[in-house]
């Protein structure tokens, strides 16, 4: 067993409790959800030392036994899922097989490179500012985004309440359907709009072959009557910044509030990193807090405007997976990537990746659809035609 990939791996951990629409397919759940009998280490080991085992699972969990999965075991993830990199200090990155000595991509690392490894089917993870969309990017994976709320929350540990959700990857958009079919059954069935709009304004951040490539799919999606033309939205330069700090601000306040206790109480518990966003999110002021919180809101209120009768076609990503050199890097790719990221986040709207695109040297990357919420369902129909339509199948 992969320490780094797998915390426990069994065969299987936990089997199906009925027979359903996932029969056969197996599972790798993020060590932020309650399993039974187990405990959630949320990818620290002091936490881990001081949890109770659970006397029932995740509400997710439980619904996808409940339709045929078993669950192969638990998978790594980067500390409290605050990290989009995949590296954690105390178990280290899991490999990533798309591009081997790239980082995985985080925070739902270990179930990312389950999936991609082809050790199980489906990879259960959390999505606050990336955390399934990164890694399916760096990975060549199917990654979903729900809307926010749309799948029940209940034992999954939190990070940032205003953008957490239950969310999932796989190798293709037809199995993280079958999930979406048992996960979203409730939701109604709203069809994507027709209409495809891009936002220049982000290109900024974005490396040159990734932009390239995703407005070369872009018009070939276009030419197999996937998508309908792209529509320029004209943004104020200054705005993704702006928003994307506030959401950060916000994640960071929330976070703190979220652990700060523990933290404090614990020195020396976390890595590096994870320990420096947490100081950031202890340094913040309510007032500060107040007004992020209330331009993230404005942010998502014009997002969410533009894609109700719209879908935003952009790169997952800034770049493919980076390279840890010991320098700067990674955390350069997280922050530009961010600027992508956030916004299904902060607008709490659906978002799917799908490994449409490379970098120069051949790296995945993906091409993320964003809909308007309660379009989900109709988002991984999308990217299952996308796909169909680039490789022939």
């Amino acid at each position: 067993m992969d320490t780094s990939t797998w915390r426990i791996l069994a065969d299987p951990l936990v089997g199906p409790t009925a027979p359903g629409v996932l029969d056969g397919l197996t599972i790798a759940v993020k060590d932020l959800f309650a399993v039974a009998g187990q405990v959630t280490g949320a990818g620290n080991p002091t936490w881990l030392a001081e949890q109770d085992r659970h006397d029932r699972h995740a509400a997710a969990v439980e619904s996808l036994l409940g339709a045929g999965a078993s669950v192969a075991g638990i998978a790594r993830t980067d500390e409290f899922a605050y990290s989009l990199a995949g590296q954690n200090a105390h178990y280290g990155t899991p490999p990533n097989p798309a591009a081997p000595g790239a980082v995985s991509g985080g925070s739902t690392s270990g179930p990312a490179a389950a999936v991609a490894l082809g050790q199980v089917d489906i990879g259960l993870g959390t999505d606050t500012a990336g955390s399934i969309r990164v890694p399916a990017s760096y990975q060549g994976l199917v990654g979903l985004r729900p809307t926010h709320g749309a799948v029940p929350a209940e034992g999954m540990q939190p990070l940032a309440p205003s953008f957490d959700t239950v969310a999932w990857l796989a190798r293709e958009p037809r199995t993280a359907a079958r999930v979406a079919d048992v996960l979203l059954a409730h939701l109604p069935g709203r069809a994507v709009a027709r209409r495809t709009i891009v936002l220049p304004a982000l290109d900024a951040g974005v490396a040159p072959d990734i932009v390239a490539a995703a407005s070369d799919v872009r018009q070939r999606l276009v030419a197999h009557g996937v998508l309908a033309a792209a529509e320029a939205v004209d943004l104020d330069p200054a705005a993704p910044a702006a928003w994307v700090t506030a959401f950060r601000t916000v994640q960071a306040h929330e976070a703190w509030r979220e652990y700060g206790g523990w933290i404090d109480t614990h020195p020396g518990a976390l890595g590096a990193d994870i320990a420096g966003r947490f100081a950031v999110g202890k340094a913040l002021t309510e007032d500060a807090a107040c007004a992020a919180r209330e331009t993230v809101a404005a942010a998502g209120g014009l997002l969410r405007d533009l894609l109700d009768d719209a879908v935003l076609v952009i790169p997952t990503t800034a770049g493919g997976a980076p390279f840890p050199d010991g320098g700067g890097a990674v955390e350069d790719e997280r922050a530009a990537t961010l600027r992508l990221t956030h916004l299904a986040s902060a607008a709490g709207t659906p978002a799917v990746s799908v490994p449409l695109l490379r970098a120069a040297d051949g790296r995945p990357a993906g091409l993320c659809f964003v809909g308007a919420p309660g379009t989900d369902r109709a988002l991984l129909g999308l990217a299952e035609s996308a796909v169909a339509a680039m490789t022939g199948a």
